[in-house]
């Protein structure tokens, strides 16, 4: 029997449009506590922390029977849809207009819903997302728990690669179930490299964090190196998590891309996108750097600033 002082503390955040500290509403959070707290999730991990489980449950999210997940879903979570464009159902209610729970979960934003900043020297957020963020990744910076470090070799999964982003700033964005799920380009630039690391597909939830501290070293990730017109190159990294059917690219590699561009979407799961960036050209907006040193991550809306130059 789980004891209280072994229960997860409450998932706050503060909300940066509203100044207020809020209380996560965690989708499947028994699910959770059972795979990373209690002994026989720990020993039966495996069976669903692998690919293979996550691409069945997301096919299963593409089964016109999942329809009916949609509205339960939307009245759980308290999700304003006049945000969102309707599905591709023909219905008059727009909870009703989405063909399959996975048509909901990459649903985009109606036109003017969302803005990104222009200034040049002010970086808008790339995802709709809960942020932490750290001037310099090194051994000093230690994330999301004690004792467990983040290193760029470690992320990129490339020891070149990582040697242009020693020492520079960080960005990690947590995208819950109940989030937007597109994730865009954070400048005007081009695609230099993109590669795939084989992994994992724990769950990014910061339960699964306090218990398994290795989790965005070891998940599968997509590692996309690109050179913007403000901030020089960023290592922009997917990171894949259980439940997560699928990255897809929506972006075509041998084309610019300009600030604000759809990059890509996760279908049904939430996950991670963590950016890095090279050592002094720029750093996360002061909030964010203040409340990940108080350990408490900062919700920003899409395009709002999240960092700025150095």
């Amino acid at each position: 029997m789980t004891t209280a002082s072994n229960q997860p503390p409450e998932i706050k955040f503060i909300n940066r449009s509203t100044g207020k500290m809020e209380i996560e509403k965690v989708y499947g959070d028994w699910f959770i506590k059972f795979l990373y707290i209690s002994g026989a999730g720990q020993k039966l991990g495996g069976v669903f922390t692998n690919k293979y489980f996550s691409q069945i449950y997301g096919t299963l999210q593409d089964l016109p029977s999942s329809h009916r997940k949609v509205r339960p879903f939307i009245e759980k979570f308290n999700i304003n849809m006049d945000e969102y464009e309707s599905g591709t159902r023909p219905s008059l209610d727009q909870k009703n207009s989405y063909r399959t729970f996975n048509e909901f979960f990459i649903r985009k934003f109606k036109l003017g819903k969302r803005s990104f900043v222009t200034e040049p020297g002010r970086m808008p957020a790339f995802a709709e997302a809960r942020y932490v963020g750290f001037d310099s990744v090194d051994d000093k910076r230690l994330y999301p728990v004690k004792g467990s470090y983040l290193h760029a070799k470690d992320l990129v999964g490339n020891d070149q690669v990582a040697k242009i982003f020693e020492g520079g700033p960080l960005l990690i964005a947590r995208l819950c179930p109940v989030d937007y799920h597109r994730f865009h380009y954070p400048d005007n630039g081009k695609i230099l490299d993109n590669y795939r690391v084989g992994g994992a597909f724990d769950s990014v939830n910061p339960i699964a964090l306090k218990y398994k501290n290795e989790i965005f070293i070891k998940n599968e990730r997509h590692v996309t190196i690109i050179q913007t017109e403000n901030f020089g190159r960023i290592a922009y990294i997917e990171v894949g998590a259980i439940c997560v059917g699928k990255i897809v690219q929506s972006h075509r590699w041998n084309k610019p891309f300009m600030r604000g561009e759809e990059k890509g979407y996760f279908l049904f799961g939430g996950s991670t996108v963590i950016i890095l960036g090279e050592k002094g050209l720029w750093k996360p907006s002061d909030d964010i750097s203040k409340n990940t040193a108080n350990g408490i991550e900062t919700y920003l809306q899409l395009g709002q600033e999240v960092a700025v130059k150095a």
